[in-house]
């Protein structure tokens, strides 16, 4: 009787102990299971954030102190901002049988905005960040992520070098429409303005966040834009110096009116050359 019931006490201990290991198993791998399940919902908020907000911005949000209610918010001295419009839409732009009531309009809208947001992805417009569209107005602005700028010193070029950036985006911005127009047998153009100055940078709402600059820049850029040229890229006096110190030629247009500002003596900046050596580089 002692021999078997110690051999009972043993055979309980060992199956306790199977029990024991086999449950430590199964919690280990649903902690593990959990945690993966984890890293991949963060992974995918990342994304997801990193596509509505710039990086740095995204890396606030994604803070574990985070509150909804903390208003993020950030001062610059020198941002670039541009406005690309594409005014001929709103003609080409009907709702008929044809183009099943806009929809087609609306698909061929949607693929020149989504070439446009491809361009970003190359390492040279790393600095550019979208803003959002407006219609069929492309506004985008650089140097949200860079030094301040101190026009007249003597870093300019690499201090204001991103606005040089800005300039080369709009040139494969038009680069970019022209391959499109050939493609789908259309004759649009685009019409750009740029300026650069102060800006304030912030996100408004918590649980759909939408970031945005404002300042009298920004204003002065979209007028730059609803005052231009098709197939021009209109710049404010400012801009133009900062950009002939760059190696830009700047054409004098003269004084031009702008609505709550006045006269404002703007240049355009030729493009011709520079444009088709963009449009090299982009179907290479």
């Amino acid at each position: 009787m002692g021999s078997f019931s110690l051999f009972l006490f043993f055979f309980t201990l060992l199956v306790l102990n199977e029990y024991c290991c086999r449950l430590d198993f199964l919690w280990k791998r649903k902690f593990q299971q959990e945690r993966e399940q984890a890293e991949t919902m963060e992974n995918l908020n990342w994304v997801l954030l990193e596509n509505v907000l710039p990086t740095h911005v995204a890396v606030q949000f994604m803070r574990q102190d985070h509150r909804n209610e903390d208003l993020y918010h950030q001062s610059y001295e020198c941002v670039c901002i541009l406005f690309a419009s594409i005014p001929e839409f709103k003609e080409f732009y009907s709702e008929t049988d044809v183009n099943h009531e806009g929809l087609e309009c609306l698909r061929l809208l949607n693929e020149i905005i989504a070439d446009f947001d491809e361009l970003l992805s190359k390492p040279k417009f790393s600095g550019v960040e979208k803003i959002k569209t407006i219609g069929s107005t492309y506004m985008a602005a650089s140097g949200l992520n860079a030094p301040l700028c101190q026009e007249g010193s003597q870093d300019t070029d690499r201090n204001c070098g991103h606005i040089g950036v800005m300039v080369e985006f709009a040139l494969a911005l038009m680069a970019k429409l022209d391959f499109i127009n050939k493609h789908s047998f259309n004759d649009f153009k685009l019409r750009i303005g740029i300026n650069h100055g102060p800006v304030v940078a912030g996100v408004i709402g918590a649980q759909k966040p939408q970031y945005d600059i404002w300042g009298n820049s920004v204003n002065v850029a979209s007028r730059m834009d609803t005052t231009g040229v098709l197939g021009k890229i209109q710049v404010t006096e400012e801009t133009g110096e900062v950009l002939r110190g760059l190696g830009y030629t700047c054409q004098h247009r003269g004084l031009v009116k702008v609505k709550g500002k006045g006269d404002l003596r703007t240049y355009f900046v030729a493009t011709d050359l520079a444009r088709a050596s963009s449009q090299g580089n982009l179907l290479d």
